[in-house]
């Protein structure tokens, strides 16, 4: 018996194995590079069009969390964010498209995603801290917490890759289910629930990576205890 998690490739190139959430992410990275160029080639600061003013708005809204979050100037988030929440938006809605199985409910995509936000919590903690800096902060606030502190980063990759393949795949399994069952009309406001659940998904996950990535930066940041205060001597008049 074949495993549902089993793919088989389409074909292969150069004897490389490609399979159908390869070649859907491959043309959702076509399109979103496309669209980011058609909207962003006539910027206007003076008449922007509805696009640039929807582009502006996302842009304010991701800068706005990231500095409630960090706690510092967004720009070196910015780019790894917005990619993210768009990439994992585009391939959660792609199930709207027939005969189109978004690459988010494959876990192997949700892997390589979680494995990216991983690395960048990383070099962000490095950069921020330098090496020696960034592995001292496993070693907070005792050294006896070094093991729960890795097993942390561990756990926190994990449970992004469970949470957004979870999310995805049960939303596609039930929409296939009911179509099968129920007819073509029928499953339209589970694809309207669907929709809302990517956006929501695809809003998590660029959320908790700005959290994980704002964990590293931040971290052996806090504010040391100010020490006693001693009692004053009266004074005299």
């Amino acid at each position: 018996m074949t495993s549902p998690l089993e793919l088989l490739p389409l074909f292969t190139v150069f004897g490389v194995p490609l399979t159908a959430p390869v070649l859907v992410t491959w043309a959702l990275m076509v399109l979103l590079g496309f669209g980011s160029f058609l909207i962003t080639r006539r910027l206007s600061p003076v008449a922007p069009s509805r696009a640039q003013a929807f582009l502006e708005l996302l842009v304010t809204t991701i800068d706005s969390q990231i500095r409630s979050t960090v706690q510092a100037d967004p720009a070196p988030y910015r780019s790894l964010v917005t990619t993210l929440f768009l990439y994992v938006l585009v391939a959660n809605w792609s199930s709207l498209v027939p005969g189109i199985e978004p690459p988010t409910a494959h876990i192997e995509t949700d892997a390589a995603l979680a494995l990216i936000v991983l690395a960048a919590t990383i070099g962000y903690g490095i950069h921020a801290h330098g090496l020696p800096g960034y592995l001292k902060t496993f070693a907070e606030p005792s050294w006896v917490m070094i093991p729960l502190n890795i097993v942390e980063q561990i756990t926190r990759t994990f449970s992004l890759i469970v949470r957004l393949f979870g999310n995805v795949m049960s939303g596609v399994f039930v929409i296939g289910i009911v179509l099968s069952l129920a007819g073509l009309l029928v499953p339209i406001p589970l694809m309207a629930l669907d929709l809302l659940t990517g956006a929501v998904q695809a809003y998590i996950f660029a959320v908790l990576a700005v959290v994980f990535i704002g964990s590293a930066v931040n971290e052996g940041e806090r504010t040391p205890a100010a020490p006693p205060s001693t009692p004053h001597s009266p004074q005299g008049g």
